[in-house]
């Protein structure tokens, strides 16, 4: 049986073994309960973003006093959880069920231009007997 989950705005057909709501994923080499029965390799989403003048000046407001600069860090968030999804949807593609050894990787391309980079090893898997 075969259900289908959005992932950003892009839908997929993942099998019934997966959560409704999220993807087995984990950063681990296992996953606890399920043993995996093929694999399709590594899978990925990477996300480009570079800051705006607004928001460039609001984190400078920000850093005046100190502490989180909110406004850094909900682009950060948004950006990982974006390369996290495109991830999702490149493994759903191949037909896998789960991600496992997933990882985050971040760079600066220029100034005020990131890249951040989700991946992991698409893996089917069945529930351990």
């Amino acid at each position: 049986m075969k259900i289908g989950f959005c992932f950003g705005a892009k839908w997929c057909s993942i099998p019934a073994v997966m959560s409704q709501t999220h993807p087995l994923t984990t950063t681990t080499f296992e996953l606890p309960g399920y043993r995996v029965v093929k694999s399709f390799g590594v899978v990925r989403g990477i996300v480009v973003r570079s800051r705006s003048i607004v928001g460039n000046f609001g984190a400078h407001l920000q850093s005046i006093f100190g502490g989180n600069i909110s406004l850094y860090t909900s682009l950060c968030e948004r950006a990982r959880e974006d390369a996290f999804n495109q991830m999702i949807t490149h493994a759903g593609e191949l037909g896998a069920n789960a991600v496992v050894a997933v990882r985050y990787d971040a760079t600066e391309i220029g100034a005020g231009i990131s890249e951040v980079l989700c991946y992991g090893t698409a893996v089917y898997v069945e529930r351990a007997a």
